[in-house]
């Protein structure tokens, strides 16, 4: 039991440091990308002509629409251990305006084109959900809590975040209970760190199968 655990880890940890690579190796393109493209505006604008260059994340639906929450429907079924499960529609559109969610914090659904960083970031103020959805839907795990946590709960967790890649924190007072962890589609509440359910929702959902674009960028996005 202990072996096969020990394996899923590993091999986990395998595959997010795969990813990291992958992204650092994204981020280099961009710049190289960023560099040509400012060479093309200069050169339009010395023969008269003006481009527009418009910065895109690398989702691959770009849409954007205004924050009406039409694209999100359905709702939550929790199983016996006490998971939450959407079911239904999560929108992914770009958004530019505050989108009305069913559920705080949300577990999906229209989002800000510029993510959250989340590459073990621990934030000490309230996120835009906005944001901190399209992190979700580059497969972070994203743990709030109220004032009501214990501080020592809330300690160990932040220092479970910083070592966890593809993972955020930040407070929300908003939310009912006092610890909530979030994935894109998935949510559950914990009694504290020690929860044996804190290690469970990471292994699972950290890049889990859930994930609407695995290897996407946790860095580069906005941050405190």
């Amino acid at each position: 039991m202990g072996s096969a655990k020990k394996s899923s880890t590993t091999a986990r940890q395998a595959r997010i440091a795969e990813m990291r690579r992958a992204e650092e190796a994204r981020t280099r393109r961009n710049r190289i990308l960023t560099v040509a493209l400012s060479t093309v505006v200069v050169a339009g604008l010395v023969v008269g002509g003006v481009f527009l260059v418009r910065s895109q994340s690398d989702d691959s639906d770009g849409m954007e629409s205004k924050g009406d929450g039409t694209k999100t429907s359905g709702k939550f079924a929790t199983d016996a251990d006490g998971l939450r499960t959407w079911k239904g529609d999560l929108g992914r559109n770009h958004v530019t305006e505050k989108v009305t969610y069913p559920v705080e914090p949300p577990v999906g659904g229209d989002h800000n084109q510029v993510w959250m960083n989340c590459d073990g970031d621990v934030y000490t103020k309230p996120l835009n959900n906005e944001n901190a959805v399209h992190s979700l839907e580059h497969g972070a795990v994203w743990v709030t809590y109220t004032d009501k946590a214990d501080k020592a709960d809330v300690d160990k967790l932040a220092a479970k975040v910083e070592k966890t890649p593809y993972s955020l924190m930040s407070p929300d007072e908003k939310q009912k209970d006092p610890i909530v962890l979030s994935a894109w589609g998935h949510q559950r509440t914990v009694t504290g760190a020690d929860d044996p359910n804190v290690d469970t929702f990471f292994e699972k959902f950290v890049q889990g199968e859930q994930t609407p674009e695995p290897g996407a960028a946790c860095t580069n996005g906005l941050s405190q």
